[in-house]
């Protein structure tokens, strides 16, 4: 059987290189490809296949959001999420979310191809660091961090904030407006009780959200 494989990310680089790793696998093929949430909705009406290989940061409904709004469409699709982010929390959400994989863009080729193949079985392909905090979260609830009490679109925002990009900046990156923007971040700040953006990178560095500049 070929595996028939959808891609979404902006990036048309990112997306020509993964076309031309899968085009080398004899039991695979690209199917179709989206360059933010809405194309991609649009193609999965249209389009079977077998495996989503989705980046967490595209223009409009992206990340966490998406892959629930997936996950309730099309139930039995595998998603593999291609992400930029290293960090396990962003893997657990992910995988809590409806992904059955997570892999960054640092990646080798054969991991990747590995992965695709792994959850196009049924199976997963998880990180074993992450594999391990999901089971310790299970056994051991941990007490409840300002962050987890974010929406998916609140957390997308506070991602990109304390990652230092301006309201206007995350405005055109995600479709919305300057005010919408402005609105989620004030929702940041009030949920969780900090208040400031510096606060947020602080406390985003405590929690290994993201990690200081060499």
């Amino acid at each position: 059987m070929t595996i028939r494989v959808l891609i979404a990310d902006d990036h048309e680089i990112i997306r020509d290189g993964l076309k031309q790793i899968i085009a080398m696998q004899s039991d695979m093929a690209v199917v179709g490809e989206a360059a933010n949430g809405h194309e991609l909705l649009v193609l999965l009406r249209d389009t079977k296949a077998h495996v989503l290989l989705l980046d967490m940061s595209m223009p409009g409904k992206s990340g966490i959001a998406l892959i629930q709004h997936i996950r309730s469409s099309y139930p039995t699709l595998p998603i593999l999420v291609l992400s930029m982010y290293q960090e396990s929390q962003y893997a657990v959400q992910a995988i809590r979310a409806g992904a059955s994989g997570y892999v960054t863009k640092s990646t080798a080729s054969s991991q990747l191809i590995d992965a695709i193949r792994q959850i196009a079985k049924g199976g997963t392909a998880i990180p074993q660091g992450v594999a391990e905090k999901l089971v310790k979260q299970m056994h051991q609830p941990t007490p409840t961090l300002p962050h987890t009490l974010l929406t998916p679109r609140e957390f997308q925002i506070f991602q990109l904030l304390v990652e230092g990009h301006a309201i206007n900046d995350i405005a055109q990156a995600l479709a919305l407006s300057n005010k919408t923007v402005s609105t989620h971040k004030a929702n940041i700040l009030e949920k969780m009780d900090i208040p400031t953006t510096a606060g947020l990178v602080y406390y985003a560095l405590k929690q290994g959200l993201i990690h200081e500049a060499p």
